[in-house]
C-alpha cells in the first residue's frame, strides 16, 4: 500500500528521530540524513549535479511518479540559472541541498552573485545558510513537516559547508533557528551584537574574542540561519501595520530578538552584502551589514568584523575614534 504524502513524511521524521545523530558538519549531517531517508523507502533522495537537469536523466521511479513523496535533492548549483532550472524540474517542491561551497571556486561560497539574490527574491523559496549540523537537522525536519505534513507550498534551500562547528541546541534554539536567528548565549550582555550565518559564523565568534581580549568590549553572538526569512517576516509585519493603523501592531522575530537594546548590530554573511542590507530597516540601533566585497573580496575576516564593531561604537560616541585607528594598525588593515 502506497502511503499518503503526509503519512510518508511522518514516517521519514520518525526514521530520522529513531536513527539519532552525532554532531557533525552541515554537509555530513545531510548525507547521514539522506542515507536514513533512503533506507526508509518513504522519500525520494536524489544525489547528483544540477547540470543533469532533464527528468530523463533522473531515476525512472522519480520520473514516472504517481504520487508525491518527500524529496531531498543533493546538488551542486553554481548559478541562479542552474538553480532555477532545477527548481522548475522539481515543481518548486522539496528540500534542495547545495554543496557548492565545499568545492574549489573563485566565487565567495562557491556561488555566482546572482544565486543568493535569486534565492532572496523567490517567494517560493525558504533559503537557509546553516552554520552547524544541529541547525541542518532542525531545518530538514521542519521542511518535512511544513511541506509534506502541513502541505504548504514552496521549497527549502540549504547551503552546505564541511566545517564542524558543534553547537548544541535547546528546543527553543531550534524553534528560533527556523525563524531565522537565535542567540548562542541567552541573556548574555554585550556592548555590540554580532550576527553571523553559515561558515561566516566562525569568524564572528573569533571577532568576539578579539574584541574582548584586545579592547575590553563585550559582544552578544547570534547565529542567523536565514537572513532572508528574518527580512521577509519583518517586511510583512510592517506592511500589515500600515494597512491596519488602528489595530494592535504586529512584531517580527527580528524585532523581538533585538528589542530593548541600543547596542550596534553587525550582521555578517559569506554572500554579498545585499543579503543582509534589508534588515537595516527593521533594526532600531546602528546597523552595519558585512558581506563578500564589503571590505575585502572574500567574506569579512574576524579582524574586519572587530574593526567594524569598534567603528560603530565610536560613531555612537561610546568609545574614542582613536581606538578604531589603533585597531586598523594592530590588525594590519591599513
Amino acid at each position: 500500500m502506497i502511503a499518503t504524502t503526509a503519512h510518508a513524511a511522518q514516517l521519514c521524521c520518525d526514521a530520522l528521530n529513531q536513527a539519532g545523530h552525532t554532531r557533525s558538519s552541515p554537509l555530513h549531517t545531510v548525507m547521514s540524513m539522506a542515507n536514513t531517508l533512503e533506507a526508509s523507502r518513504q522519500a525520494w533522495v536524489i544525489r547528483g549535479q544540477s547540470r543533469s537537469r532533464r527528468v530523463g536523466s533522473w531515476p525512472v521511479w522519480f520520473a514516472r511518479k504517481t504520487a508525491e513523496k518527500p524529496l531531498l535533492y543533493l546538488h551542486s548549483a553554481v548559478s541562479s540559472a542552474q538553480l532555477c532550472a532545477l527548481s522548475t524540474e522539481t515543481a518548486q517542491r522539496g528540500i534542495l541541498c547545495n554543496d557548492i561551497e565545499t568545492q574549489p571556486s573563485a566565487w565567495p561560497k562557491g556561488a555566482q552573485p546572482s544565486l543568493p539574490l535569486w534565492l532572496a527574491s523567490n517567494p517560493h523559496c525558504t533559503p537557509y545558510d546553516p552554520a552547524t549540523g544541529e541547525e541542518v537537522r532542525a531545518i530538514v525536519l521542519a521542511g518535512l513537516r511544513t511541506l509534506y505534513i502541513d502541505g504548504k507550498p514552496g521549497f527549502y534551500y540549504l547551503a552546505l559547508h564541511d566545517d564542524d562547528n558543534a553547537v548544541p541546541l535547546t528546543e527553543q534554539d531550534r524553534e528560533d533557528a527556523l525563524k531565522g536567528m537565535y542567540p548562542l548565549q541567552r541573556d548574555a550582555p554585550g556592548d555590540v551584537r554580532l550576527l553571523g550565518a553559515g561558515r561566516a559564523l566562525e569568524e564572528v565568534v573569533q571577532a568576539k574574542r578579539l574584541l574582548a581580549e584586545d579592547w575590553n568590549i563585550t559582544a552578544q553572538l547570534w547565529s542567523c540561519p536565514s537572513y532572508t526569512r528574518l527580512a521577509r517576516e519583518a517586511a510583512a509585519a510592517e506592511r500589515w501595520n500600515r494597512l491596519h493603523p488602528t489595530a494592535p501592531r504586529r512584531s517580527s522575530h527580528l524585532r523581538e530578538c533585538l528589542a530593548g537594546n541600543a547596542a550596534p548590530v553587525i550582521a555578517v554573511t559569506g554572500y554579498a552584502q545585499p543579503i543582509v542590507d534589508p534588515l537595516a530597516a527593521y533594526v532600531d540601533a546602528r546597523f552595519v551589514g558585512l558581506g563578500a566585497g564589503s571590505v575585502q573580496a572574500s567574506a569579512p575576516s574576524r579582524y574586519w568584523i572587530a574593526v567594524s564593531a569598534l567603528s560603530a561604537l565610536a560613531k555612537d560616541g561610546l568609545i574614542a575614534a582613536q581606538q578604531v585607528e589603533r585597531a586598523m594598525k594592530r590588525y594590519s588593515l591599513q
